[in-house]
């Protein structure tokens, strides 16, 4: 099955008309992206959109062939422009089925959202799966895995969590990234994002074959993302698996009696992680990096230190100089050792102190000094490692 993208971006296109964003500035060239719109063996056109025939004739395709038009945006979706020649533009009730006079067959499948998703089965037996912007799967149902999906990435990474979940996302299924908008800048950072959520990007008038192999991204196994405060290193972290199901966030801060901004914090983390996330407050990780089990995120080090150093009593100079500083090294030791063994994918979080003032006491200048000693150990251990500066991630490693 042969799949034409004519246009990858969202609604308004990239850039948007008159949109003077830094994402739109940028939104120039091969970069550019117009509406969404899928020609399927150039008998089937998913959404048709204005310039449709001109897009068509860029890429080397034809409308001539197309036998369907059929209509995923809702009602009040973008434009619609009907090229002389075309049949009228439809749209398949949800749940139902409509076989084409090529022999592809199509079913709608109902969304979360407003819009209809298609489901595309060629007469070879290769399944294609198209979202519509902002919508992702309803119910359980979807039947066997995906050739290809091509979905809202940006916008509802939880609808791949989803399709993984139930089966229909496997290892050798390509996921391209439609509906693109300004939310995440063109190029490198946009590759960046789709390479964590194990999916791609194409150019507008890309030709691809539904069913031919295609090297998915991998998401690394361990990744360590440092940041100052307030930097977005946690929403960088979080972002890297909210494609991924049953994802096991482990918080290192525990709870704080009677401080009431400490659990505004916390209840800020909690309702922007996807709600098939579970939590385990705990500072005890060699026991979770060492089992089996979904994804861990780690959030963070710094507090996981803090509380090793309260164990071993290093605040006291004369405890430190005693014992303290062996007992936190033997600890900081177990922990790099079962990051270094794990088996799990884990993205852990660690604040970056040492660019600041100095700290006024030795105690503090004790914790900026084991930190930055723990982050440099547990870096090592890495594939990749993210610093994060003003809400920019730049890539340290991998």
């Amino acid at each position: 099955m042969e799949l034409t993208l004519l246009g990858t971006g969202a609604p308004a296109g990239l850039p948007r008309p008159d949109c003077p964003c830094a994402s739109c500035a940028t939104a120039r060239g091969e970069l550019a992206r117009a509406t969404t719109a899928l020609l399927v063996d150039g008998a089937l056109l998913l959404d048709l959109t204005p310039g449709a025939a001109f897009a068509a004739a860029r890429a080397g395709r034809s409308l001539a062939a197309v036998r369907q038009v059929l209509l995923t945006h809702p009602h009040d979706g973008p434009p619609v422009e009907l090229p002389v020649g075309l049949p009228t533009a439809g749209r398949v009730a949800d749940g139902r089925s409509l076989t084409l006079i090529s022999g592809h067959r199509v079913r709608a499948v109902p969304m979360d959202a407003p819009g209809t998703g298609y489901e595309v089965t060629s007469p070879d037996g290769e399944r294609l799966l198209y979202l519509p912007p902002g919508g992702a799967p309803a119910g359980e149902g979807t039947g066997p895995r995906y050739d290809m999906v091509v979905a809202d990435v940006v916008g509802r990474p939880d609808a791949l969590a989803k399709l993984r979940a139930l089966g229909a996302i496997g290892v050798t299924t390509d996921v391209i990234a439609v509906h693109l908008d300004h939310d995440v800048p063109p190029g490198p950072e946009l590759v960046r994002r789709l390479a964590a959520a194990g999916a791609r990007a194409v150019p507008d008038g890309t030709t691809l074959i539904v069913g031919d192999y295609h090297a998915v991204p991998d998401l690394p196994r361990r990744t360590l993302v440092l940041g100052g405060a307030r930097s977005g290193k946690s929403v960088e972290a979080e972002r890297r698996l909210e494609a991924f199901p049953e994802v096991l966030y482990v918080a290192t801060g525990g709870t704080r009696e009677g401080d009431s901004e400490w659990a505004a914090r916390v209840g800020l983390h909690r309702e922007r992680r996807p709600g098939t996330w579970r939590t385990e407050e705990t500072c005890e990780l060699a026991p979770l990096l060492a089992g089996d089990g979904p994804p861990l995120l780690i959030d963070c080090l710094a507090l996981w230190l803090t509380d090793a150093m309260d164990r071993v009593g290093a605040w006291d100079d004369a405890k430190w100089a005693a014992d303290g500083r062996r007992a936190l090294h033997e600890r900081t030791a177990e922990l790099v050792a079962a990051v270094r063994a794990t088996r799990r994918t884990v993205v852990t979080v660690s604040n970056e102190v040492g660019s600041g003032i100095v700290p006024a006491t030795a105690s503090g200048r004790r914790f900026r000094d084991e930190l930055g000693r723990l982050n440099a150990t547990i870096a090592a251990e890495c594939e990749h490692v993210l610093l994060v500066v003003a809400g920019q991630a730049v890539p340290l490693r991998g």
